[in-house]
Parts: C-alpha cells; structure tokens; sequence
C-alpha cells in the first residue's frame, strides 16, 4: 500500500484513497426529493477505470487536454481522476461561463474532448468542432445514446487501459482566472502543485478523519474547492455531500450534516445578517437569550467575564445556539473561510456559537493554499501562519517609505508552473529565484502569522497623496444589513465616494416599516432614504478607518453586481474596471456637485 508521504501525484493521490476506503460513502448528491443519494470510493472508482478507458479510445493521452463545463456533480469527479490516470490535463469551465470566453478556453488550452452536463450547453458549443481545430469531441454527461458519458464509459469497460503515473511536474489542470481585468490566463499547475496543497492541509487539519463530511459549497472549476473540499477528503477517506443551490443551503446542512464546510465569506456574512434578522423578528425570551449570549461570549473572549457571563453564555448556548448549530445537521465541529477578508466580528461570532470560523489565504497561482488559521493556531485579524513547505516574505521595494508592511512574495512547492501560452505575464509575477508576486500587500508579526493589508493594484491615491485600501472598507460596508454590494473610489480625487448597491429584502422591510412606496426605484431615489444609509455607512466606519478613507459621497445603484452582467468574477470578485467604466459620468458628476456648491 502507498504510504501517504509517497503522494505526489492525483492518481496515487486516488488509487491510495480507493484501496483504503472502499466502502466508504464519498459522493453524495441531492434528489429531487432533497434527500441525498450516497456512492461508494468503490463504485467511483470502477467508473473512473471506465471513463478512463472511453477516453483512450478517443485519443487522449499523455499531455492531451480535456475539458468540462459543468457545475460540481459526480461525474466531474469521475472525469478528473479518469483524465489525470491517462497523464492528460483536466480544463475546467464553469457553466455560468460566457460561451465566448469557453471558446477562448477551449481553443488555448488545445481541449482534445470536451465534457458538457447538458444538452443545452451542448448546442451552444456544438459549433467548437468546426471552429477549435484541437477539438475532436463533445460528450453530453446527462443523457443516454452516442456521444454521452454513458455511451464512453461502455466503451471503455470493453477497452480498459492501465492508469499512468505522472511525474510530480507534469501538468494537472488548467484552471483559467477569471480576471478582473482583460482576459482569462489559464493557470498551470502540476501534480506536485496540487499534492503539496493536500499534504499541507492534512498536516494543518490533522484532527480531520475518515469519519468526517464537507458540504460541498464552492466550485470545483476553482481551485480552492478542487483542494479543500475535493482532494483533501478524498485523500482523508471523507465523504462529501454536493450542495443542491445556495438557495437549499440550509436544508443541505440538515441532510448531509457535516463535519467540515468550506466558504467564502459572502456565505458567512449572510448567514450571519439572516440569523441576526431572524432572532430580532422573533423576540421574546430567544432574542434576549441570543444577544445576551453574544455579550458574554464577548467578555468571556476578552478576559473580563464573571461568573454571570458563565451562566448566561451556558443558558444561551443550550437554549439559542443549539438550535442554530442543529439546523446546520448538528455535527459541524468548524469552518474554513478564504478568497477574500472576513469582518473580525463575523469570525467571533461563529466561535460564539460553537462553529469555530478559521481564515486561510490563497490564489489560483499557488495551487491555492498559501496560509491558514487552524485549532492548533489561530489568531483573529490574520490569514494563519504558512503552510507546510511554504515562505512569505514581505518585499517593501514597492511601496511607499516607512510602511510596515509590502508585496507579499511566496516561495515553495505550491507555486504555479506559469501562464499557459503566456510567457510576459508569468515573467511579470515570478521573481528570478522562483518566488511568486502576489499582488497583495501585508505584513508578519513577530510568530509568524501574515495579516492582509490591502491589494496592490486596487489600491488608489488621494489628492493629498495619501494611499486608501478600498476591499477592507467594503468588505465592513456590506456587512450592514441593507447593502448588498459596495465600492470605493477615489484615484487622484479630494476625497473618496461609495458607489452602493441596497439589499432588496432589507430596503422592502425598511419601505414597509416606514410606510414608504415599495418599488425599488423610487426608494433609491428618496433623499431620506439615501440619507439614512449613508449614515449607516459612515457610522460602521468610523473610528476604524482615518477620516481621508471614509467616502463623503454616495451613488446608489438599482443593479447588482454579477457575474451575468460582467461585473463579477465567477468567483465573486468585483471588476473594478468594468463597473467604473460604467458608472464613470455619475461619479464624476458626484465630484462636480461638490465643486459648484
């Protein structure tokens, strides 16, 4: 049996976990009942061993790229290991993607076959034959008859082929970063990449076992969840239930109870403003118990609790958070969080009610795992110390004099082989001795623990030339219930504006509470209504932010930010480019409103 240090490569990665764990549940996927519906290591694997075979007869070898677009379902995970054991390269797609950037995709990284969930998708794509000349073949996964999974996996049963072992520095996948500015850059990362990323987490989560179960939330065409909730259960002989829609995410909890989830912190944030919304609607002996339980939880935390705040946290947790912690099935023992900053208060609240919320940091270039907070060390505020194999160091060369802080460069296994196809731009981030620019500004205390202090490329100056670090301030301002998305700006200007987007729900309950027409686009145009949520918004910030930074004007937008509409990334990060090319002539007038009065 292969010992778990010898695993540098995806495909012992999954021939270890399937010898281990045969009878282990490992997929589960929600039925139309909302129940879920549980397969086995061991009939995944008999069905990698077939589709592996299906695909060799198709052509795919060694180096030979596959593609998928598909949300996450078993079949993807049937598809990566059978495409890792022929030694191809596994190109992810989400299915939200625009059809025109998957063509892009599909064409640089050279897809040989291509995997589409459904037929809908397929006769959007179906011209690609025509047009990528790599492509040879589409496959339908949902559906019976030729040129479905179906129909590869028989063929493949009658021709089964041996699995390869890839060397540690072949290629794994490609997963292309959606990119906040032009287009996408399809990101090499190789097996060792990959292993180093698992083996890391298993020695950061040691307490994790066989026994333990991830509701699956994040998309696998990412490489946070393709690490952290994929390969590491796998590699742990864990089972993981596939989240139906963020709109069943509660009652997902409630079947799968889980152990372990992994999300970002848009999840966390809302869960925490429906929670807190809930409790204050309510009322009675359940609110009163849920917020006095904060209040101790706090001075318990700070070190200044009684024997008051002993009982009343007891008498809370047994009463109010027990319940919160049932309605997520019961079993979940903590929660990861990473692809953007998380609010301090949201993190203590979690710990408050008995789910412990660790941050980590990473990004699609280091495979993604750079550092993480865990049980054996955390600290509130940081992203956790580096992992395993891995150096942070902090380069203050490029930025301004006397700053505490710098570009965070990264150095280990975990770094990426470059940008396929793009040889300027993988010479732009990677230093000379091997190391990987981050982009992202921060700093390490004296234990070694890194703290994020904003984004190099998105950080702006002011007139006055003081530097403002926007994502930190809208990551607080759309922790207020009644906004949904925010940005700040400010490039070269007086002072900094906000450009927000209300939450429908919140801003509805506001209308109805105060007696105030309900339509969306007459509340937003309310000089009152504006007034109270610029307020709101000034008021989280200060005392926590200088006076400069805090934005002293507001544009107010009907319109979300979305991946639909270009304005988000598929992995939910704002465009900045995008949305101020749109709203440019408004925030300028902004600007010119202050200059006339």
């Amino acid at each position: 049996m292969v010992q778990q240090q010898q695993i540098d490569n995806l495909v012992v990665l999954w021939e270890t976990a399937a010898s281990r764990y045969a009878d282990n549940p490992y997929i589960g996927t929600r039925n139309a009942s909302g129940t879920y519906d549980w397969v086995t290591y061991k009939d995944v694997d008999k069905r990698i061993r077939n589709l592996r075979g299906g695909l060799a007869q198709l052509g795919i070898g060694r180096g030979d790229a596959v593609g998928i677009i598909a949300n996450n379902r078993l079949e993807w995970v049937i598809a990566a290991f059978a495409t890792y054991s022929l030694g191809a390269r596994y190109v992810t797609m989400y299915e939200s993607e625009l059809i025109k950037t998957c063509q892009y995709i599909v064409s640089d990284a050279s897809v040989k076959v291509l995997l589409v969930s459904k037929q809908d998708i397929f006769n959007k794509v179906n011209n690609f034959t025509a047009e990528i000349p790599s492509l040879k073949k589409i496959i339908v996964i949902e559906g019976q008859g030729k040129d479905t999974l179906v129909d590869l996996e028989k063929i493949g049963a009658s021709h089964p082929v041996e699995a390869i072992h890839p060397d540690p520095d072949e290629i794994a996948g490609l997963i292309y970063t959606s990119g906040t500015t032009g287009e996408p850059k399809g990101v090499l990362i190789s097996h060792r990449n990959f292993c180093s990323n698992i083996l890391a987490a298993k020695d950061r989560y040691q307490h994790l076992s066989s026994k333990d179960r991830c509701l699956n939330i994040l998309p696998w065409a990412h490489s946070f969840g393709q690490v952290m909730e994929l390969y590491f259960f796998t590699m742990n002989g864990g089972s993981v239930g596939i989240m139906g829609s963020t709109a069943t995410i509660v009652q997902d909890m409630a079947q799968v109870r889980p152990t372990f989830v992994v999300a970002v912190p848009r999840v966390f944030n809302k869960i925490y403003e429906s929670l807190h919304v809930a409790m204050n609607e309510k009322g009675g002996l359940a609110k009163k118990l849920f917020f006095s339980g904060l209040q101790s939880a706090k001075a318990r935390r700070s070190g200044q609790g009684g024997m008051k705040d002993e009982i009343t946290y007891l008498l809370a947790d047994k009463i109010v958070f027990k319940k919160i912690r049932d309605r997520f099935g019961g079993r979940l023992k903590q929660a990861l969080t990473g692809a953007a900053a998380i609010n301090p208060d949201i993190s203590n609240f979690f710990d408050d009610i008995g789910i412990p919320l660790y941050e980590a940091y990473g990004m699609t270039e280091l495979s993604p795992g750079i550092t993480a907070n865990a049980p054996s060390a955390n600290r509130k505020g940081s992203v956790g110390l580096p992992l395993k194999g891995v150096r942070v160091v902090i380069d203050k060369s490029f930025v301004e004099e006397g700053a505490q802080d710098g570009e965070i460069i990264i150095y280990g296994p975990n770094v990426m082989r470059g940008y396929h196809n793009k040889v300027e731009q993988t010479r732009e981030v990677m230093t000379k001795d091997g190391g990987l620019r981050t982009g992202d500004r921060g700093r390490l205390d004296d234990d070694g623990f890194l703290y994020i202090t904003g984004r190099i490329k998105e950080q702006f100056k002011l007139e006055n030339a003081k530097f403002v670090f926007p994502a930190a301030m809208e990551e607080d301002i759309t922790f207020i219930p009644l906004v949904q998305n925010a940005l700040i700006y400010g490039d070269n200007k007086p002072y900094t504006v906000c450009l927000v987007v209300p939450d429908s729900c919140a801003l509805g309950k506001y209308a109805e509470k105060n007696n105030l027409p309900s339509d969306r686009p007459t509340l937003l145009q309310r000089k009152d209504v504006q007034k109270m949520i610029a307020q709101e918004i000034s008021r989280s910030l200060a005392g926590k932010y200088g006076g400069y930074e805090i934005p002293k004007k507001f544009l107010f937008i009907d319109q979300d930010f979305s991946v639909e509409n270009g304005m988000l990334t598929q992995t939910m990060k704002m465009k900045r480019g995008v949305i101020l090319k749109k709203h440019m002539p408004e925030i300028e007038a902004l600007y010119r409103e202050e200059s006339r009065n």
